[in-house]
């Protein structure tokens, strides 16, 4: 992953994605923590209340009675109770007259004898606080209490239990299974009836019986005789078919209606009215929200810090070398590593270097371009001075030989003027249909030299060129190829068609170029004798000019040579 656009872009999508998932994360633990403890505070302190008002509900027959009971519920839970009958009769109000109206809907219904399952276990079942007729006497009470010690002092290892009645028995459903029976016979004495017990089972037997006898036939039977045990509404239905059980359900109903509170809407809010205040979540955890986010930015700005460091550290490198080479210095490199950053470099490296290059060949020009103006400008001053001062008589030889000079001279004008022409993109070319061979016979007619033979292989090939530019890039090479052929060599110009392109070849047979001297030989002033010589090197201006012509006719210019043995260059031109 090298590019610096997909970095920053991943990097900020990591970040982005971290810190999301963090603050998803913290907030919706808050969030559920907060819930969760909302629910099971407002759950418990409403099932608190709801069974305050059951209990108020089963042991007082109307809610006027617990009025005072129900106002010190209030107040130990802070909260304002209201409660309506079915038509929504308001029954009494723990609220005082600025409190404003109750919500539409009730929190939950009291009833005693239908308990409400939202709130407490039991749906349906009546409340065992709700006795009736079934609560003892203050006597009675103390008397079965008294067997109750007597049982504890004969075993020390029961327990015993006051039911909501009053009566006290063992802690245990099946009391008659417990050996205590047969060692204690205080025992059976706790366990009998008291008169209130049986006036109040025999009414409930009434109201049993009455139902069961409206059922149909096949539901009637014997009912157990309810002053023989304790528990007898338990046991009279036990095993029964759920039309019996239904009988006493509704006999107990409706003997102990008149002795509960009747039936109402309970209504539980705050003091002022509304809702119970929920916790503010914005709070909750405000501490590690906060330690969290900070870890979260001390993360990012640490990773934005080192990636900003890596970003800066080689534009700074390449602001210094730019610098430099501003100032001059060719020699400034920088290392970028890499992504977009490291080709900046390397493109600032190749511009660099491209520079100390194009200085070196503008030093060696002027140097050049001095000494090859030096000596014919040298020769004709001299000759002039010494003409001047009588030392030499203006003959026809002088003269020759001034113009000799004089030609050169006009030649690397020329030459130069090419190359500049070259360099800016002015050079004009006038192409037109041309025979390539006819050409190459120019060229070589021109060229005729008796020391060396010079021949041309040629065959038709026609394209589109500048005749006058295509005939100076081929004299070029032919003239170095006589040039650096020995007295006795070869030089072969040949011709001929490579597919869609036209191809000339010069191969002489002179002393060849050495590898090291390959890349340099289209290099302007460059020439393979070092003396620069021009009887052995010319004005080193030709190869480099046969270049630019042949790149501007849209073609290319190599060489292959072997030292001491020859060398051949090639000129491809599109047809």
């Amino acid at each position: 992953m090298k590019s610096l656009l997909v970095r920053f872009f991943l990097f900020s999508v990591v970040i982005a994605a971290c810190s999301i998932a963090l603050t998803a994360w913290l907030a919706s633990q808050a969030t559920t923590g907060a819930i969760r403890q909302e629910q099971g505070e407002a759950l418990a302190t409403d099932a608190q209340i709801y069974d305050e008002l059951l209990n108020l509900a089963a042991t007082h027959r109307t809610w006027a009675e617990a009025k005072s009971d129900v106002d010190r519920l209030a107040q130990r839970f802070n909260r304002r109770i209201a409660l309506t009958d079915r038509d929504n009769k308001k029954l009494l109000d723990t609220g005082d007259a600025g409190s404003p109206p109750l919500p539409v809907n009730p929190k939950v219904s009291v009833d005693p004898l239908n308990v409400d399952s939202w709130l407490k276990p039991g749906a349906g079942k009546i409340d065992q606080r709700a006795v009736g007729p079934f609560r003892l006497t203050d006597e009675e009470h103390r008397t079965l209490r008294a067997y109750a010690d007597q049982l504890l002092q004969c075993n020390d290892k029961i327990t015993i239990v006051e039911a909501p009645n009053g009566r006290p028995r063992l802690a245990t459903d099946e009391p008659g299974k417990l050996s205590v029976w047969d060692s204690c016979d205080v025992g059976y004495r706790l366990y009998q009836l008291t008169l209130t017990e049986k006036t109040a089972y025999a009414e409930l037997y009434q109201l049993f019986s009455g139902c069961v006898s409206r059922l149909p036939e096949k539901y009637v039977f014997p009912p157990k005789d309810p002053s023989i045990s304790l528990d007898w509404e338990v046991l009279a239905v036990q095993y029964q078919e759920p039309p019996i059980v239904e009988c006493m359900d509704n006999a107990r109903r409706e003997q102990l209606r008149p002795w509960v509170a009747p039936y109402a809407h309970a209504f539980i809010t705050e003091p002022t009215g509304g809702e119970p205040l929920s916790i503010d979540l914005s709070t909750t955890g405000a501490n590690r929200i906060t330690l969290v986010a900070l870890g979260i930015l001390a993360l990012a700005g640490f990773a934005s810090w080192l990636t900003a460091t890596q970003l800066v550290r080689p534009i700074r490198a390449l602001t210094a070398a730019t610098k430099r080479t501003a100032e001059g210095d060719r020699t400034a490199r920088v290392d970028g590593g890499a992504g977009e950053i490291g080709e900046l470099a390397k493109s600032f490296n190749a511009m660099s270097e491209k520079l100390a290059e194009t200085e070196r060949q503008r030093q060696a020009m002027v140097s050049d371009v001095a000494h090859e103006l030096r000596t014919p400008l040298g020769n004709i001053t001299g000759w002039l001075e010494a003409t001047q001062d009588g030392l030499a008589e203006p003959d026809p030889h002088l003269i020759d030989m001034l113009l000799e000079e004089s030609l050169l001279l006009q030649r690397l004008v020329d030459d130069l003027h090419d190359l500049a022409q070259a360099d800016a993109g002015t050079l004009r070319l006038h192409p037109e249909p041309i025979a390539l061979d006819d050409v190459v016979d120019q060229v070589v007619n021109a060229q005729q030299n008796r020391e060396i033979l010079l021949r041309a292989e040629t065959a038709p090939v026609h394209a589109t060129a500048d005749p006058v530019r295509l005939r100076q890039a081929l004299g070029n090479l032919v003239a170095n190829a006589v040039r650096y052929t020995p007295p006795g060599g070869e030089v072969v110009v040949r011709l001929h068609q490579d597919e869609d392109s036209a191809v000339l070849e010069v191969r002489d047979t002179g002393t060849g170029i050495a590898p090291e001297d390959l890349p340099h030989v289209f290099d302007r002033f460059w020439r393979a004798d070092k003396s620069r010589s021009r009887t052995t090197g010319g004005s080193g201006l030709g190869l480099a000019i046969t270049r630019h012509l042949v790149e501007a006719h849209g073609g290319t210019v190599s060489v292959t040579s072997t030292l001491n043995e020859g060398s051949t260059f090639r000129i491809t031109l599109p047809l």
